[in-house]
């Protein structure tokens, strides 16, 4: 009895382990969705230091994200690269996943510009003559008698502004591991569809026991994978020379539309908005392609990796 106990662990841990494995690799990339962040109503941060360009992030990542898609579908023209925005419109987060989910996205790629705190700092500009008033007392008890002598006095006149964000360069964000309940939700909301030839799991329901199983098993290959793109895309943007900051979660505050995604998914924080240098940089042809490129060129190694049998 003890012995066909163990051998029932022991076939439950090869399905789990070669399950895993299926999810994390040979799947084939046939859909990139590009997000470009904000727009419409909500401009997200601004460059609002002293001297800025005053561009606005939703700008921006517009921009960004049409160069992004052009060099995509140039140097992967049998991929179905879909924008969620094409102009100046407004999607809440909720829209924004659920665009991505339903043409069955394989990757999600969100374009976004960070924003540093800024120092505030103030000088004068000049003086001005300000009437004030002199009170005094004359006299006691009932005759007492107040007396205003007016005199002007030169005050300093200040203005005030904002210094730019100390920090630039650019960042890559993943889902938080403590938010994978999120994407374990997006799973189930939904039968999952696999891309792969022969594929076991086509329509499988994950509104199962085994199946919220398995629904773990995916959302943790979406964790690896996610961590591998991002990855490839901070190599790919240190070798522009420009600083790259690393791969980060978001644990505190996780950014929702990469846990609602049923498909591994990355945030590129572009550069800091408020940052002189970045500012520029990101509002330029030139950056604009670059980063466009280096997003490619990470999501071209990307795709022989997960392809790779």
């Amino acid at each position: 009895m003890l012995r066909n106990f163990f051998l029932i662990l022991i076939l439950l841990f090869s399905i789990d382990a070669f399950t895993y494995q299926c999810a994390a690799q040979g799947k084939k990339l046939k859909t990139i969705v590009v997000d470009a962040g904000h727009g419409g109503k909500d401009s997200g941060a601004q460059g609002d230091y002293e001297n800025s360009l005053g561009s606005k992030e939703k700008d921006v990542t517009l921009e960004i994200s049409k160069k992004l898609v052009a060099e995509l579908k140039k140097r992967l023209p049998n991929i179905n690269v879909v924008p969620t925005r094409t102009t100046d419109v407004f999607d809440n987060v909720h829209e924004k996943a659920n665009k991505a989910n339903e043409v069955k996205g394989d990757l999600f790629l969100c374009i976004h510009a960070d924003a540093g705190g800024e120092k505030r700092g103030s000088r004068q500009t000049g003086t001005k003559t300000v009437t004030k008033y002199k009170v005094t007392y004359i006299g006691k008890g009932k005759r007492k008698k107040k007396i205003t002598e007016p005199y002007d006095v030169e005050v300093p006149i200040y203005e005030y502004f904002k210094y730019p964000c100390p920090v630039n360069g650019t960042s890559v964000w993943i889902f938080a591991a403590a938010k994978t309940k999120d994407k374990l939700n997006a799973l189930m909301e939904e039968g999952y569809e696999d891309n792969t030839e022969d594929s076991a799991y086509n329509n499988f329901s994950f509104n199962t026991p085994e199946g919220k199983q398995l629904a773990q098993i995916y959302a943790k290959a979406y964790q690896q994978k996610s961590d591998l793109i991002a990855s490839l895309v901070n190599d790919e943007v240190e070798l522009t020379g420009r600083k790259a900051l690393g791969v980060k979660q978001r644990n505190e505050k996780g950014i929702w539309v990469l846990s609602a995604t049923r498909m591994p998914a990355i945030l590129i924080e572009t550069g800091f908005i408020n940052n002189d240098v970045d500012e520029r940089y990101i509002n330029s042809e030139k950056g604009q392609q670059e980063l466009a490129e280096a997003i490619t060129k990470a999501v071209i190694k990307y795709k022989a990796q997960i392809e790779k049998k």
